[in-house]
């Protein structure tokens, strides 16, 4: 009687086991686009101009080819030494940047800085193939409607951003790609995030930077932090180690969101050379 009992209480257990495992995959399938995408936190409202910091700018929309219609700024440098195309990270937007576009501004280096779609005041919702015509609908304003050289276009990109970065340095040579604080895909990170999920077989997104550093032609800086709590230094050093040549590696301390703050004049003066290398 009591090993049926107990027999009965272990299928109970297994049963409860079973059916949370399902819940839990059948959530990250359907739900995973919210767990990518992060455009409210800390908030989508835009809340500062670049005015606030003391950059003068010009309000750009951006027309993407499927008609989405992406809100960002253009911050002209007085020394000129060519053009940023920044792509931020997986959460908050535009406004969330001002140490960036003011580093890039004190190094004389004009800046584009867009929000993706879903993001801040851009139309839309976000997805990965979205962000790619995001990121070519960007390029286009610099190269068409400015006149800007593709050779003197930085495409820089952070964390998420650094996926989109590398996947349009793949279709269009720029005068250099700068890939910070970014994973070797997201199937990659999401199978070190979860090693007790089958999440390879779950995952809709690829943001696979790796196959995308492949087809890049033109200089390459990979930047990492030893200490990223997020996204781990190996998947830096893969990065590098695939990139093509010429490349260059620079590495940071502090954590994911402030390593290029907390490596302060040494972040700035390795990319003020990089730069200056290819930027002419």
């Amino acid at each position: 009687m009591h090993e049926r009992k107990g027999m009965y209480d272990l299928m109970n257990i297994l049963l409860v086991v079973v059916l949370g495992s399902g819940f839990l995959l059948v959530f990250l399938y359907f739900y995973q686009g919210r767990l990518l995408f992060l455009p409210n936190i800390p908030s989508r409202a835009v809340e500062r101009l670049p005015s606030a910091v003391g950059l003068a700018y010009e309000p750009v929309e951006l027309v993407t080819s499927d008609n989405i219609t992406l809100d960002g700024w253009f911050i002209p440098a007085a020394e000129n030494r060519g053009v940023i195309l920044f792509f931020h990270g997986n959460a908050g937007n535009i406004s969330h940047r001002f140490d960036s576009l003011l580093l890039f501004n004190r190094m004389g280096f004009s800046t584009l800085i867009f929000d993706y779609r879903g993001y801040g005041r851009s139309q839309g919702r976000p997805s990965e193939a979205g962000t790619y015509k995001d990121a070519e609908a960007a390029w286009h304003y610099l190269t068409d409607k400015r006149a800007i050289a593709p050779s003197r276009i930085v495409l820089f990109g952070r964390s998420l951003g650094a996926a989109v970065a590398a996947h349009q340095a793949g279709e269009h040579r720029a005068g250099a790609l700068i890939v910070e604080s970014s994973f070797t895909s997201v199937p990659d990170i999401a199978a070190e995030l979860y090693p007790f999920l089958p999440v390879r077989w779950l995952i809709r997104f690829d943001y696979n930077v790796l196959q995308g550093l492949q087809r890049v032609s033109c200089p390459v800086l990979v930047v990492h932090s030893r200490d990223d709590e997020i996204i781990p230094f190996r998947h830096g050093q893969t990065l590098f180690a695939t990139a093509n040549e010429p490349k260059q590696f620079l590495e940071l301390r502090g954590g994911h969101n402030d390593g290029f703050l907390v490596t302060g004049p040494n972040y700035t003066r390795n990319l003020d050379e990089f730069l200056s290398r290819w930027i002419r």
